[in-house]
């Protein structure tokens, strides 16, 4: 995919409805050569959307409009395009935590997490949080009922039946290329500035899961997915059921890459729970038999089998039937 066509998908498909702002954008830079011609002097994964709007963002602010982008990128050069060199896109949405946890809750308890492409570990602490499931005719309530955080999910079909207190967690840990720290000011708000505009919501999520973990930080050790994870997942008690988990990281490997990841997970023990982009894993995306949302989602799977439909920073799921 050319780096215009990337933003153009990105604006059509990624953001529309979530980020009119970046929509704009977006579609704004699609059709910029001069902006293109900066961005493809990049290394292909430091060109993207998400990238250089939150790059811009850290240098000099949510910019109004496209004409204060430019500004920024071109007025400030040389700051943006370090950050964007030294950055990556980083997310760390506590509220993809309401799609996992009744798979967790699900499992012989304790659990033990190890979560690849953890950023600052937020999803680490998934019984740390409040959940909250609406459908048509019920609401249920699990995780820490006395959390200051509380994620609510609406659920396009059965409500999964959890209960307070489901997940216990025996021990956790994460890998990632560039582990963020929650207590360090500077990640913090490169975290902060990940969350796009208009969503206030997102903010206070995030706000909320970073004064939880800097009570208890989680552990992220810094390296490859590949190279360390059976050496952590070796570190995990073996009376608890190991849990293997990940949510848009897989994406960001070329396709050896995560040929040898699933070769690699497959041969530990316990489970591996995944929450990607139908398209990552084609084996997993052929047992799909119900059609995508028409709004971008992950698909959330249990060893390789779909359970749900996904949305990219919480807040609604689709169960799939068998």
């Amino acid at each position: 995919m050319s780096t215009d066509e990337e933003y153009r998908y990105f604006a059509t498909v990624m953001a529309r409805g979530s980020s009119p702002l970046y929509e704009r954008l977006a579609l704004a830079v699609a059709g910029d050569e001069e902006m293109l011609a900066m961005l493809d002097g990049l290394p292909p994964a430091k060109r993207q959307p998400n990238l250089l709007f939150a790059a811009a963002r850290h240098v000099g602010g949510t910019p109004a409009d496209y004409a204060q982008l430019r500004d920024t990128v071109f007025g400030r050069r040389e700051e943006v395009v370090a950050t964007m060199l030294a950055r990556r896109t980083q997310t760390n949405e506590p509220g993809r935590c309401a799609a996992l946890y009744p798979v967790l809750a699900s499992l012989p308890q304790p659990v033990a997490l190890l979560e690849v492409g953890a950023s600052a570990g937020l999803c680490l602490l998934a019984e740390r949080y409040g959940y909250e499931y609406r459908g048509d005719d019920e609401t249920v309530r699990g995780g820490a009922t006395d959390s200051a955080l509380l994620l609510r999910c609406r659920v396009d079909g059965p409500v999964p039946a959890v209960s307070p207190g489901a997940v216990r967690v025996a021990w956790r840990a994460g890998i990632d290329l560039n582990p963020l720290d929650v207590r360090d000011e500077d990640d913090v708000r490169w975290l902060r500035t990940l969350v796009w505009p208009e969503q206030t919501d997102r903010l206070a999520r995030l706000d909320a899961a970073l004064e939880l973990a800097r009570r208890d930080p989680p552990r992220v050790v810094a390296g490859d997915l590949n190279e360390r994870l059976e050496d952590l997942a070796a570190q995990a008690p073996p009376d608890a059921t190991l849990v293997v988990m990940h949510t848009a990281v897989l994406d960001y490997l070329p396709g050896p890459g995560r040929a040898e990841f699933v070769e690699r997970v497959g041969r530990l023990p316990g489970h591996w729970l995944s929450q990607e982009a139908a398209a990552v894993f084609p084996h997993i995306a052929a047992r799909l038999r119900e059609p995508e949302p028409r709004t971008a989602a992950y698909v959330l799977a249990l060893d390789g089998r779909p359970l749900a439909y996904t949305a990219m920073h919480g807040g609604w799921q689709r169960p799939l039937a068998g």
